[in-house]
């Protein structure tokens, strides 16, 4: 039986030329083609400004950076999230507050954010949970009002759309953070993304990319000593990402769309052979989201939500490569002993002990796709013969 990812890169021929180019050219890291990059990915998105780094975490904490979060400041994000999203937060001391999320699309719930507002927040920080954008205008009202950072966690939503705005267009917010890890939309190996259309919050995340150093003389604080001077100006770090790795950013680049309209036509025949099934509920699309699905996350009816690991452990044993979208942060060791001991947010608890992300990948063929429906139905029918008798 052949064993089949919840995600899979989609690497060719014209991705390992372009790749096998740089290596063999005279500049493997910071060379002209990150900036090839940057200005192909902002051109796409439709934003002014972006700064590519050596991961999507690396992407979060230079965002966050940028527009100041610091000791003392509170940001919101979503429990049902990687870690890394809250992480990039407490890097710079600030303290993190986990908002309940929509039930039925995972992401943030912008009524949940505006409950946990006080004089010491700083940043709202969304996730566009599987690909499917959260509802942005509100997230943008709340920020409005109350004189806040947006930062768009969209490392699940590249391709996606918000109405009729691209995510990572930063239309609504005040940066966009995009993940290139293999599973994601397109992928440099490891490499992540800040978009923006801010030239302030541009300037400081080429400076944490690359140890808070600049050499622009126009930026000097000093007296320049000769032609090798250089100053730093904040406490940066080595994030910068390589030109071999933007080479194969930029091929990828031009299959993005193709790479999304495969997994929305998977999404799409996922939906039809499941429509209606007693077992599980399929992903929503709002009116106002185009999806991406980076994910395709089912959630268990009540009925089987005490067979969770039962369910998780068959469709393993049958070949799926499912996955569990996300354990809510605040329920690890580490935010436990940072105050969260007693935390619980009632729909992101039951959201946890509901979902399995089956696999959707864009070399995904029909077969495959019949494939994953097959196995899903057999294991959720032998599950329920054991609830019969």
């Amino acid at each position: 039986m052949d064993f089949i990812p919840y995600g899979r890169q989609w690497i060719d021929e014209e991705d390992i030329s372009e790749v096998v180019k740089v290596l063999k050219g005279e500049f493997i890291t910071q060379g002209k083609i990150v900036e090839k990059f940057e200005d192909a990915l902002a051109e796409y998105c439709g934003a002014k400004y972006c700064v590519v780094f050596n991961s999507g975490t690396s992407a979060l904490i230079g965002a966050y950076f940028s527009v100041g979060l610091t000791k003392g400041d509170i940001f919101i994000t979503s429990p049902i999230t990687f870690v890394a999203t809250a992480n990039a937060g407490l890097i710079w001391e600030a303290q993190v507050r986990f908002g309940d999320i929509e039930e039925d699309t995972g992401n943030l719930d912008p009524q949940e954010v505006k409950k946990l507002i006080d004089e010491k927040t700083k940043l709202i920080v969304p996730v566009h949970y599987a690909g499917h954008p959260v509802d942005l205008e509100k997230f943008r009202i709340l920020a409005d009002k109350y004189n806040l950072f947006l930062i768009e966690d969209a490392c699940h939503a590249l391709g996606g759309l918000y109405k009729h705005s691209k995510i990572g267009s930063a239309e609504y917010s005040d940066a966009v953070v995009f993940s290139f890890h293999p599973v994601k939309h397109i992928t440099t190996g490891e490499g992540g993304a800040v978009l923006t259309n801010d030239y302030t919050i541009f300037k400081k995340l080429k400076l944490i990319r690359n140890h808070g150093i600049t050499k622009n003389p126009s930026e000097f604080v000093l007296p320049s000593e000769g032609e090798w001077y250089y100053e730093q100006h904040y406490l940066g770090f080595n994030f910068r990402i390589t030109d071999f790795q933007c080479a194969l950013g930029v091929s990828q680049l031009r299959k993005l769309d193709k790479f999304v309209n495969l997994r929305r036509n998977i999404a799409k025949f996922y939906n039809e052979k499941f429509a209606n099934n007693p077992y599980f509920y399929i992903p929503v699309e709002k009116k106002y989201a185009y999806h991406s699905y980076h994910l395709y996350p089912i959630r268990l009816k009540e009925k089987f939500l005490p067979y969770k690991r039962e369910i998780f452990k068959k469709l393993r044993q049958n070949g799926l490569g499912v996955q569990v979208h996300y354990i809510p942060v605040y329920k690890q060791p580490y935010y436990r002993k940072i105050g969260f001991t007693d935390f619980y947010l009632p729909r992101a608890e039951k959201f946890y002990v509901s979902e399995i992300s089956l696999p959707i990948f864009p070399s995904m063929d029909t077969k495959t796709a019949e494939e994953v429906v097959n196995r899903t139905f057999k294991v959720f029918q032998e599950i329920e013969k054991l609830l019969i008798f």
